[in-house]
């Protein structure tokens, strides 16, 4: 999967985070669609639990659990304080 590293000043909130990752998710793939997400400043994830299982592990389980699904892009906001994983749509277009 590509890192996409992005730095800010501030820790921004979560849907701002996640507005500037969906942002440069369009500008790298084609339709892009979130699979996975992981918030540093609250400690909440989706999918739920996808962590459990990771807490000695190098790859955040949100990261692995994108890979298992042909993810494509992480974003990276703030030296991981926020993750965000997308693939293109790909076969499910209509």
């Amino acid at each position: 999967m590509e890192t996409e590293m992005i730095q800010l000043d501030a820790t921004p909130e979560f849907t701002t985070a996640k507005d500037i990752a969906d942002q440069k998710a369009d500008e790298l793939l084609e339709e892009p669609i979130l699979l996975s997400w992981y918030d540093q400043v609250r400690d909440r994830e989706y999918p739920s639990g996808v962590s459990e299982c990771h807490e000695q592990c190098d790859i955040p389980g949100c990261v692995e659990y994108a890979q298992s699904r042909d993810g494509k892009l992480i974003v990276n906001i703030n030296q991981g304080q926020y993750l965000f994983c997308y693939r293109e749509l790909g076969e499910f277009a209509d």
